[in-house]
């Protein structure tokens, strides 16, 4: 049979496209992609490699409703012929997801590995294929001074590349070109807008906003500069969120970037922050990833993708918005629905915001990526914070000749000009003795370490004006209660709220005075951010204390709480760039070697008992969440018929993405608790529905059930 009449694939209305076209298709993409980091020749071999295994008569038979066939692997021999081992394993995993590299010499066909799937491929254990064209040459692939651990960054771009060439060739082909991935504005464009937008700030009206324009202008000045790694460290209320935004557009055109990529740590400094720029650059162009973004289609109701949702996919959106778990899980991920966006981040601007919130236990493989990502695939980092963590050393140890540079050098002047605060260290304080303090203010804002000790305190106030905050309410209860508490704090009625830690940061309230329980000096800095934020009052009147409360401190505060006493040794200012320096240095000689948790960067540079870059075994390894969770869906408000949807087994992404805001997480012990004693109905094997109301209390949400089975709330 001629290779030519082989088909890749057969649309609905009896279009075929041959396996040829979709080849040649597929390599015009991967290529222009794998450009962004030097890599054109190899993204043109595996495009044209990849469904070589399709030519074969079996795989014809799969077209028409047969089984199954191993269509990957016949192009991985194709590229094994010429020694593109890496570009090999890109083809073999093409939909598989990246599996563990192996071991040339000792794996045997048919093992897991890709060495395994190779040999029993070579050995005929794959339908035969016809196949007469040639592969592409390519010059040596690259071995980055036998550094595996670069290496395997290099490996999952390339596989980005095919995966996404892979999947917008098919979907081109089979919707008849009626899908569309365009419609967004140039960033020169935004760039304009965002000059449009920031016009009316010039000349500054008072001495606030002309800090805040110095540093605007600082910013944007700034964006000249080459490719590289900067901080930019700016105190709250120096409206970093805007300069960085500014950074970001004008460093992207000056250096012909193609985007400009924000990471933060919570869900909600997202949508915060997505609402800033799309009110300036407009809402097409902004594209937000996570758990709880919703689309305004769903491809289970047989709709068309909406753009937005279609970005989400492979981020090709001019500005992107996501967490730093999307972010990091999918960098050391080997699924191909994950891997596809990688090839995107090259050759843009990457904002960590909030970068002191990087996790301490995954902290190499994070700085890591970062450094590789810009030494290799012509990134821009920006680490942008009010608290800059002390992170030099460790990026000099994966790349020694990158220089980190400050884009606003002036730190100490500029907490000067922004210091709208005044700490008081508090000392020890128990729960009535803080109650009796919260109590005898008219507005004030106290924020503990544990959900007991927020319950605990709370019950000690005034019910009038007192709220409670914490994550065993969902989202919706939070958000209605942070909307009454701001109509009080505007008002000036009573409004005193205890709560944990979900409300220092990315959360916009403002309180005469805030009371923080000891924890990570960061903590306590973005706690102060809910203090005189607006700077209305004077910093003399606007106190901050902090405090040693007498719950128990969990072990997951004790390093933090330990270097803040080294920081603050001699009672210096907790907010004194110099304190900030000596927490993070004294917070990283306590940590010790313990900054990767699952030893990823071991694994990946020295593999795996014998075994090479070992994919597979890293991804399942490599977690933000180091602890397991169950979601609890709260049949309250709009929830109530949510979760009757979710009961009768008719979710579909939507309805989970919209029961989302009325759901709780809580860890395994708590929900298996909770399903024992048939407080939940199940869902899933890891979600359930709530069928006893009396747990959920209007003022602290979800009662858990503790392992004796007594009800309390924590």
């Amino acid at each position: 049979m001629d290779d030519l009449l082989f088909f890749a694939h057969v649309a609905k209305d009896d279009r075929k496209q041959t396996v040829e076209d979709h080849l040649i298709g597929t390599a015009k993409r991967s290529e222009a992609f794998a450009a962004d980091f030097e890599a054109a020749a190899f993204g043109r071999l595996v495009g044209r490699a990849h469904d070589i295994g399709k030519a074969s008569e079996p795989f014809q038979k799969r077209l028409a409703g047969g089984p199954k066939v191993d269509h990957a692997t016949a192009g991985a021999i194709e590229c094994a012929k010429i020694d593109a081992f890496m570009a090999a394993c890109c083809v073999a995993s093409h939909h598989g997801g990246l599996t563990d590299f192996g071991n040339i010499v000792t794996d045997q066909p048919g093992d897991s590995t890709f060495i395994g799937r190779l040999k029993r491929g070579i050995l005929g254990g794959i339908p035969p294929y016809t196949w007469s064209g040639n592969l592409p040459k390519v010059p040596l692939e690259p071995d980055f001074q036998n550094n595996d651990f670069t290496l395997s960054f290099w490996i999952r771009m390339l596989y980005s590349c095919l995966v996404d060439a892979d999947f917008l060739d098919t979907e081109e082909f089979m919707s008849g070109g009626a899908v569309r991935r365009d419609g967004y504005d140039t960033l020169p464009v935004l760039l304009e807008r965002l000059q449009a937008y920031i016009s009316p700030w010039f000349p500054p009206k008072n001495e606030l906003n002309r800090s805040r324009c110095d540093i605007l202008n600082t910013c944007l000045k700034a964006g000249h500069a080459p490719r590289g790694i900067y901080t930019l460290t700016v105190p709250t209320g120096g409206g970093k969120t805007v300069a960085s935004l500014a950074f970001a557009l004008k460093h992207a055109v000056e250096n012909g970037m193609k985007r400009a990529i924000y990471v933060v740590p919570y869900t909600s400094i997202i949508e915060q922050n997505a609402d800033v720029f799309k009110k300036i650059l407009g809402e097409c162009n902004v594209i937000e990833h996570h758990s709880g973004a919703s689309f305004d289609s769903d491809e289970e109701t047989n709709g068309p993708k909406s753009l937005r949702q279609l970005a989400t996919e492979n981020w090709d959106a001019p500005v992107i918005v996501t967490t730093a778990v999307q972010f990091f899980e999918s960098l050391y991920s080997n699924k191909s629905s994950k891997c596809r966006k990688l090839h995107n981040i090259a050759n843009s601007v990457i904002i960590f915001d909030e970068a002191q919130m990087l996790p301490t236990a995954h902290l190499l493989p994070c700085v890591g990526a970062i450094a590789n990502l810009v030494t290799h695939f012509n990134v821009t980092a920006v680490l942008c914070t009010a608290t800059q963590p002390v992170l030099n050393d460790l990026i000099r140890s994966f790349c020694p000749k990158i220089e980190v540079k400050e884009i606003c050098p002036d730190t100490v002047g500029l907490y000067d000009r922004f210091r709208r605060v005044t700490f008081r260290n508090g000392g020890n304080m128990t729960n009535a003795e803080l109650a009796m303090e919260l109590g005898q203010q008219n507005q004030t804002l106290c924020i503990v370490n544990t959900r007991k000790a927020a319950q605990q305190i709370y019950q000690l106030l005034p019910s009038e004006g007192s709220f409670h905050l914490s994550t065993l309410m969902y989202p919706a209860h939070r958000q209605a209660v942070l909307k009454t508490v701001r109509e009080r704090l505007k008002q000036g009625a009573p409004c005193r709220v205890v709560s944990t830690s979900l409300i220092e940061a990315g959360v916009d309230v403002d309180f005469p005075t805030v009371y923080r329980e000891l924890s990570g000096l960061d903590s306590i800095l973005q706690a102060a951010g809910r203090c005189n934020r607006e700077g209305k009052r004077n910093a003399a009147e606007s106190i901050v204390t902090y405090f040693e409360g007498e719950t128990p401190t969990p072990l997951l505060f004790r390093i933090g709480i330990g270097a803040t006493r080294e920081a603050l040794t001699g009672g210096r200012d907790p907010g004194d760039p110099e304190s900030i320096r000596r927490y993070f240095t004294a917070y990283r000689s306590l940590m010790g070697s313990n900054l990767d948790k699952s030893r990823i960067v071991e694994h990946l540079r020295n593999g795996i008992i014998g075994c090479r870059l070992p994919f597979e075994t890293v991804a399942s390894d490599f977690s933000f969440i180091d602890q397991e969770t169950g979601t609890v869906y709260i049949p309250m408000g709009e929830g109530a018929e949510l979760c009757k949807t979710l009961l009768a087994g008719e979710g579909t992404k939507a309805i989970y993405r919209k029961a989302g805001r009325y759901s709780v997480s809580v860890y395994d012990r708590h929900y298996q608790a909770l399903l024992d004693a048939g407080d939940i109905q199940p869902i899933d094997e890891e979600s359930a529905v709530l069928v006893n109301p009396a747990l959920y209390d209007k003022n602290r949400g979800l009662s858990l059930r503790a392992d004796v089975g007594r009800a309390e709330f924590i």
